[in-house]
């Protein structure tokens, strides 16, 4: 992702050998003080985590963001989520930037915003601005899934501010992915349609073509074909019975 050998030349130390952060892969273990106290990401395994960082406090895009996160947080909770903030700045700027906040807006800020002001959890997730020489973050956003797996990453430059309507989204694909194998189209919103997975070998394509004019599935191509969000979980070796069908006339799908 980042590269920050830029960074440590420019001040003389020397070169971490950092693994890549990809998705998949387990996202690094910390111990860390935060608003909240000392937290560790292993603690919350069982949970969604939603990672983020800020450049520093008492700047004007991080507080927008946190207001507007602090503002669908309960979102978060009803999908088995939290989220954990961060910042380069020492616990005190953050405790004060968060109390300003509530001061100037009634809004109490719920989760934990990280003190990382050696910098270490910043490199060990590249979220180094690599244009900067001081400890400066990109607008980096990690969905960790309750296993400890890095299942999306998102980054911004510190000009623009993240949505967290768009954070939803993805984590609610995320969930249908984990829980059902299906995929999301482009412009998909919870409640919409979603799209069975591509077939990958001539048997899954010429299965896929026998059951394309099922009454729950809907393929305008063999490669691309829609189906309903199932509305009971799926048990281990059964066949979960899609109970609702679709709308033809949502826009989502493409028309036959």
């Amino acid at each position: 992702m980042i590269s920050y050998n830029n960074i440590n030349n420019n001040l003389n130390q020397p070169e971490r050998r950092l693994e890549c952060i990809t998705l998949g892969r387990l996202a690094p273990d910390f111990i860390a003080l935060s608003t909240h106290g000392y937290i560790r990401l292993s603690d919350y395994r069982g949970k969604w985590v939603l990672l983020a960082s800020q450049p520093m406090a008492f700047t004007s895009v991080a507080t927008t963001e946190l207001i507007e996160s602090a503002q669908f947080y309960p979102e978060l909770l009803k999908r088995n989520a939290v989220m954990i903030g961060l910042t380069t700045d020492n616990v005190y700027s953050n405790l004060a930037w968060i109390y300003d906040i509530y001061q100037k807006t009634g809004v109490t800020i719920p989760f934990p915003i990280i003190a990382d002001s050696d910098l270490k959890i910043s490199e060990q997730y590249g979220m180094l601005n690599p244009d900067r020489l001081y400890g400066e973050t990109v607008r980096d956003a990690f969905l960790i899934n309750p296993y400890g797996r890095i299942r999306s990453i998102l980054t911004l430059p510190i000009s623009c501010g993240r949505s967290s309507k768009e954070m939803l989204r993805i984590l609610d694909s995320l969930q249908i992915t984990e829980q059902y194998d299906l995929y999301t189209p482009g412009n998909w919103t919870q409640g919409e349609p979603v799209l069975e997975p591509t077939p990958s070998t001539y048997d899954e394509l010429t299965n896929r073509v026998n059951i394309s004019d099922n009454q729950d599935i809907q393929c305008p191509f063999w490669y691309v074909c829609y189906t309903d969000v199932p509305t009971s979980p799926i048990e281990n070796n059964a066949t979960t019975t899609k109970q609702n069908k679709i709308n033809t006339n949502n826009s989502n799908i493409w028309p036959l």
